[in-house]
């Protein structure tokens, strides 16, 4: 179980696989200069809730992995995660979609 520190206040817990997939959405926008929010929904043992929150490159954002080795990358999912980011709701986590995976490290941000 990764986890996600945004300014140094809020922190949230991810499966690795999942962290690595969005750490690569967030990354591409915010090298663009590129502000958006990015919402998950809370695990049911903490409230089944929600939480919102509005990204900028100018915000500290951390990525800490529980697991040694570096997941490897869906690009199919990768893509279907940055239509959500491009969408006036922002990025959502959906579920896996299934394409060959490529190494880590490997996947290139579109223009």
């Amino acid at each position: 179980m990764g986890k996600l520190t945004y300014d140094s206040t809020l922190t949230a817990d991810f499966d690795d696989r999942v962290l690595a997939h969005i750490q690569v959405v967030i990354g591409a926008k915010l090298r663009r200069g590129e502000s958006f929010y990015f919402t998950w929904r809370d695990e049911p043992q903490v409230g089944d809730g929600r939480i919102t929150i509005w990204l900028h490159p100018g915000i500290p954002i951390a990525y800490k992995y529980f697991g040694s080795r570096a997941p490897t990358l869906n690009r199919e999912w990768i893509e279907a995660l940055m239509a959500t980011a491009n969408s006036s709701g922002g990025l959502q986590i959906i579920p896996e979609t299934s394409s060959p995976a490529v190494q880590p490290g490997v996947v290139k941000d579109e223009p």
